[in-house]
């Protein structure tokens, strides 16, 4: 309930978040998104990608370049 209270969404829903934002910084540091997605715990690469699409709209590739990297 916390979570909920204090972000707007679950606990499980904070840890994706939470390792997709761990991904997105090693991509943007400039490893190889199927490298990113087994240091953070995806299964492959398209889950990671999944994830991304979900929560930011984007693939992490388009996400990446808007961000400058």
């Amino acid at each position: 309930r916390r979570s909920l209270a204090l972000f707007g969404y679950g606990p499980k829903t904070l840890a994706r978040i939470l390792r997709m934002r761990r991904a997105l910084d090693l991509a943007h540091a400039g490893a190889p998104l199927a490298e990113v997605a087994a240091r953070t715990g995806y299964a492959d690469q398209a889950h990671l990608t999944r994830d991304v699409r979900e929560f930011a709209g984007m693939p992490p590739t388009r996400l990446l370049a808007e961000a400058g990297g």
